[in-house]
């Protein structure tokens, strides 16, 4: 499947790298299929692209491969919607926010990561309520 991006231009994607966000990322209701882009292998950030709209992409990391103390507890709501059996099909992932005039004040988004089910193609955004996570945590300590 070949999929125009405004960022990136067209990429051809298979189609069983596109998530189903059975539990829609804030703000985006609407939209519910997305793929994650890797587009330099060695890169820490990927890309969550829309499938449904080519303008939006978001800058997404891995907080496991940072030293930050994270755990995520998932509701039991959570985990039946997102079909998710063993934590070894998922893959947790957090939505960056980087200032185009200041990269080095890039934020984390540690209070609704984007968990995603390898196994059954299916993801969402989930808010870790009473975590005490923060919607902005810097990336960059000497910030």
């Amino acid at each position: 499947m070949k999929i125009n991006t405004l960022r990136f231009g067209e990429i051809e994607i298979e189609d069983s790298r596109i998530f189903d966000f059975e539990l829609p990322i804030i703000g985006f209701n609407e939209l519910r299929k997305f793929v994650i882009l890797d587009l330099k292998k060695d890169n820490f950030f990927k890309w969550l692209q829309s499938i449904e709209d080519p303008a939006l992409a978001f800058p997404i990391v891995s907080v496991f491969s940072m030293d930050v103390d994270y755990t995520i507890d998932l509701s039991d709501e959570a985990v039946d919607k997102l079909k998710i059996t063993s934590v070894d099909d998922i893959l947790v992932m957090n939505i960056a926010s980087i200032p185009q005039e200041n990269p080095q004040g890039t934020t984390i988004n540690l209070l609704a990561p984007i968990i995603f089910n390898l196994k059954e193609n299916i993801a969402g955004q989930v808010i870790l309520s009473g975590s005490g996570y923060d919607i902005s945590f810097p990336l960059f300590k000497n910030n």
